[in-house]
């Protein structure tokens, strides 16, 4: 008897507006920028063709105007999953690059202990976990079709370790989750069959800015 396939997308959002260069997290009012909205649609494009019947996004309103575009263009509402949203961190609000900001700052070095867990932040164990609540429902939601969940870089870049059987440690440097790019999880039935990676905006990343956060 022939499988069923279902398809979830996880989309990382597009660029966003944040000219002070800080780790935004779930701080609310950070929107996406002016390439950001290009690349919101970029991925639309993309997907055009895609039998897409359900798409879902974190509460952050860059998520919800990324998913924006899809939605419209498959006339869907956008559904809210809190399990999508962006992982905790204590350093929100906060410059963080290397050399700069919050790091230079002893009393900040209590969160840096272990980078495994890690100690800064939500912990990868629990950010997996409900990622994959999350896409268990998406693959309800539209079993036999195709699901967009838009997400952020860490939730996404840690559920892509999960379903790969891999570590959490990493180095972020070395994420493979772009600026609007898709991580794409296909399931025949219920078993996990490919992991497929695409960046529909390669071509715009040489604009972004190097921003914080995710």
């Amino acid at each position: 008897m022939a499988s069923t396939r279902t398809t979830v997308h996880l989309l990382r959002h597009g660029e966003v507006f944040n000219p002070e260069k800080v780790l935004y997290g779930r701080l609310p009012g950070y929107v996406l920028s002016e390439l950001g909205h290009e690349m919101a649609q970029r991925a639309a494009d993309v997907l055009a063709t895609n039998d897409i019947t359900a798409v879902i996004a974190s509460p952050l309103e860059r998520a919800q105007q990324t998913a924006k575009p899809i939605a419209d263009k498959f006339s869907l509402s956008i559904g809210v999953d809190a399990d999508l949203i962006e992982a905790d961190n204590v350093f929100e609000g906060q410059r963080v690059a290397v050399g700069d900001g919050v790091l230079k700052n002893p009393r900040y070095w209590r969160h840096l202990y272990n980078p495994i867990r890690p100690s800064w932040g939500e912990p990868y164990v629990d950010l997996a976990a409900r990622m994959r609540v999350a896409v268990s429902r998406a693959r309800t939601e539209a079993y036999g079709h195709e699901a967009v969940l838009v997400s952020h870089q860490l939730p996404i870049w840690i559920s892509r370790l999960d379903f790969q059987g891999r570590r959490f440690a990493h180095d972020p440097r070395k994420r493979q989750c772009s600026l609007a790019s898709l991580t794409s999880l296909v399931f025949d039935d219920d078993k996990l069959s490919a992991i497929v990676y695409t960046e529909p905006c390669a071509d715009l990343l040489a604009k972004a800015s190097k921003i914080a956060g995710a």
